[in-house]
């Protein structure tokens, strides 16, 4: 009896043993698989992709020119900037793509991508181009904005260029300009008749009016035109700008205030086929770096004068300020030009009435609103 009980134990226990050991894992469910291991790092950066777009801009002004170059030159460092290098718009010194003269046709005909200039620089060729880049006794910066964006000035640009099998985008605006360099002092409006003097734009038109024999030259041919006496006088841009051309250096006398260009619109023109084969994104990208290049136009322009204005007096420069006589009669002869451009041009007329609409209601608001 006493060897039965004791077999029956040892099988009961071998029978659990059995049952841990054996039967029991074969009935649980299997294990989930470990997660695949991580890969290695590699110390190799991945390789950058070359831009989804690759554009060669010609520009008007040279990239050492303050502000007008140097504005150029900051659309393409922030275009690919924005766009996280997707898009590159080349920068190219005048001449280098195409003669200066043939920049707008190049890039209507599609031969370039891109130019950066003031609309002015075309009024030869389209007249009302002018009062999308500066008008004598004009807008300042905040009202010329508030008719470009908000008053119709955008949307007649646009048709204008489109024409053209252009798309404009503004893309730079500075501050006033200097009245420009003379050789002797002018003291009345009769002083005026007979000098020879570097001037473009509506204003050329306008000292004509008064007598005075306007040439047009490029930046870089003013000073040896003055140092030559080929011409009497000269004006080409603001006091940092005119600093760095040295023509301090040929005439002494410099008039302000700049009443042919009282703020100055600048644009990247862009061969309508290429703009329409970009993105949504890459046009939102050129919009924003554009608006911005505007208000960093504005804003730096305003802050380099006094610092030129300063090292100009130092230097003997003498700072004078035209007569109210003066100003009264470059103004009259002012009208006399915006109307027979006017009449002369169906463009230019529409784009008038519509800035001068607008200026009269701004007027309200300017004689309560500015000081």
């Amino acid at each position: 009896m006493r060897n039965t009980i004791i077999g029956i134990i040892i099988g009961v226990v071998v029978g659990v043993v059995v049952g841990a050991t054996v039967i029991a894992p074969r009935l649980a469910p299997p294990a989930p698989p470990a997660p695949p291991a991580p890969p290695a790092p590699t110390s190799k950066p991945a390789a950058t992709a070359e831009p989804a777009v690759r554009w060669k801009m010609a520009s008007a002004y040279a990239a050492s020119l303050p502000q007008l170059g140097t504005l150029a030159k900051r659309v393409t460092r922030e275009i690919r900037r924005v766009s996280g290098g997707t898009m590159e718009i080349k920068f190219h010194e005048p001449g280098a793509l195409v003669p200066p003269l043939e920049t707008f046709d190049a890039v209507a005909s599609g031969a370039i991508d891109a130019a950066f200039s003031s609309p002015g620089d075309w009024g030869d060729k389209i007249p009302a181009l002018h009062l999308f880049s500066a008008i004598p006794f004009g807008p300042a910066a905040g009202e010329y904005l508030a008719w470009i964006y908000f008053g119709g000035g955008k949307e007649l640009f646009d048709d204008i260029l489109r024409r053209r099998n252009i798309l404009g985008v503004f893309c730079g605006l500075i501050a006033p300009e200097a009245a420009g360099w003379f050789r002797r002092r002018i003291l009345t409006f009769d002083d005026l008749e007979g000098v020879r003097m570097r001037a473009s734009g509506l204003g050329a038109r306008v000292l004509q009016k008064l007598g005075v024999q306007t040439r047009r030259l490029s930046g870089g041919d003013i000073f040896v035109a003055l140092e030559s006496g080929a011409i009497d006088a000269a004006e080409f841009s603001m006091p940092a700008i005119d600093l760095k051309l040295g023509f301090h250096q040929m005439a002494r006398n410099y008039y302000f205030p700049g009443w042919h260009q009282p703020s100055t619109l600048f644009a990247l023109m862009i061969s309508l086929d290429r703009w329409d084969a970009l993105s949504t994104t890459h046009k939102a990208q050129i919009e924003a770096v554009c608006g911005d290049n505007v208000r960093h136009g504005l804003a730096e322009g305003e802050a380099l004068q006094f610092a030129a204005l300063k090292e100009l007096q130092a230097d003997g420069v003498r700072i004078e300020r035209w007569s109210d006589d003066i100003l009264e009669a470059l103004e009259a002869a002012w009208r006399e030009v915006a109307a027979e451009e006017a009449a002369a041009d169906a463009d230019f007329a529409t784009v008038w009435r519509s800035l001068t609409a607008f200026r009269d209601d701004y007027a309200i608001w300017k004689e309560l609103g500015h000081p």
